[in-house]
């Protein structure tokens, strides 16, 4: 639209131009004749001094301008995005197996003999005898005897009397009153009020895409492996030569050399892991946030004021005096004198030989030589060969697959909208002053 308007306007600027172009033609290059000084159309003396009189006009030139435009462009800026992908792998896990494997052992037999061994002992013979001992002893005599003692003892004797008392006592006497009391009580009043919360939700997209899995498989190699190189001593061939001293021909052996030979080889086969790439189809979802909002309630409590009146019960309390009288008792004590007369024991101990006589045992020991014969053991010992079984560990290897995750990173591209400035051409009129002359013919 814009390139369109300045289209019109270039074309109306040219139009404008060629009739500006016609009228000065018309004119001489003036735009009237009007514009000629008034010295010009005078009568000049001398017609060949006046060959050509000259005028300033104006002339309409285009002029282009370039100005200053703001646009919008798009460009596309790539994002780096890092993302796990499952890759498998293969890990080598040893195993420790057990195979039966006999053995021969020695196994000592133990026996047990026995022979006859004779020895001699002493066996000690005990005989109790007894003899008369003499010894003497006190026996205590005791004998109870009495005395009379003389002692004195006080008795109480208690007698009541009574004396009058006099006391006052206050009672009590009791009045129920009332009073008016102002009381605030609070009620508790519920408000029902709604508040706008916004939570955010992940919205699953999925996307597929290709990934490179390294995989492979394993192929039998045969492979031939030289054999090891031996040093072998060989003869080279003897020669037969004749000997003058014996007239004949005598056979000389040739020299013994030391050469290398190769022993033959051996063919192997061994497994060889041949990796390839694979393109695998792979799923991905990611998640993308959707904000929501809705209305939440919640429930708001307030505490309303209510004032009442009240009749509060009190109690008063006035005391009266009473006087009153009793009889009080009291006791009295008084001591009299009594003597007393009574028997006190004591005892008394006399001693008296006696003579005993007992019988004491003591014990004698003679010895009895004895011939005895005894078992006597002894250990033989055999060997017997015996086969056992024992188990032989043994490792072996075996390729585990298992899944890992690496980072792959990828560019994700987008639209970046951004300003840019152009400039753009403009073509404008303006006037200048040109000054033109007119040529004339000459006098001659």
């Amino acid at each position: 639209m814009k390139n369109a308007r300045w289209i019109v306007v270039f074309v109306g600027l040219l139009m404008a131009a060629s009739d500006n172009q016609k009228i000065e033609a018309g004119y001489c290059g003036a735009s009237c004749y009007n514009s000629c000084p008034s010295s010009s159309c005078e009568s000049s003396g001398d017609y060949c001094s006046a060959k050509q009189a000259c005028t300033t006009c104006y002339k309409t030139v285009r002029e282009t301008v370039w100005e200053k435009e703001d646009y919008t462009c798009c460009k596309t800026v790539y994002d780096t995005v890092c993302e796990k992908v499952p890759v498998q792998c293969y890990k080598n896990v040893t195993e420790t197996h057990y195979r039966d494997e006999c053995y021969t052992v020695c196994k000592p037999v133990y026996k047990t003999c026995y022979r006859d061994c004779s020895y001699t002992t002493c066996k000690p013979v005990y005989k109790t005898c007894y003899r008369d001992c003499t010894y003497t002893t006190c026996k205590p005599v005791y004998t109870t005897c009495y005395r009379d003692v003389c002692y004195t003892t006080c008795k109480p004797v208690y007698k009541t009397c009574y004396r009058d008392c006099t006391y006052t006592t206050c009672k009590p006497v009791y009045k129920t009153c009332y009073r008016d009391v102002c009381c605030t009580t609070y009620k508790t009043e519920t408000e029902t009020c709604y508040r706008d919360c916004t939570y955010t939700t992940c919205r699953p997209v999925t996307e597929t895409k290709y990934i490179d899995v390294c995989c492979g498989e394993w192929k039998t190699v045969t492979e031939h492996i030289p054999g090891p190189i031996v040093e072998k001593t060989i003869c080279d061939p003897g020669t037969w030569e004749y000997d003058p001293c014996t007239c004949c021909c005598v056979y000389k052996p040739g020299c013994a050399r030391t050469v290398k030979t190769q022993c033959p080889g051996r063919t192997i086969c061994k497994k060889v892991w041949c990796p390839k790439i694979v393109k695998k189809k792979v799923c991905c979802t990611r998640y993308v946030r959707e904000c929501h909002t809705k209305k939440v309630p919640y429930t708001v409590c307030r505490r309303v004021p209510v004032t009442t009146v009240k009749k509060v019960p009190y109690t008063t309390c006035t005391y009266v005096k009473e006087c009153h009288t009793k009889k009080v008792p009291y006791r009295t004590c008084t001591y009299v004198r009594e003597t007393h007369t009574k028997k006190v024991p004591y005892r008394t101990c006399t001693y008296v030989k006696e003579c005993h006589t007992k019988k004491v045992p003591y014990t004698t020991c003679t010895y009895v030589k004895e011939c005895h014969t005894k078992k006597v053991p002894y250990r033989t010992c055999t060997y017997v060969k015996e086969t056992c079984t024992r188990k032989v560990p043994y490792t072996t290897c075996k390729r585990v697959c298992y899944t890992t995750y690496k980072t792959v990173k990828r560019c994700v591209p987008r639209q970046v909208t951004y300003t840019a400035t152009r400039c753009v051409p403009k073509v404008i009129c303006k006037k200048v002053p040109v000054q033109v002359c007119c040529p004339q013919p000459c006098c001659n």
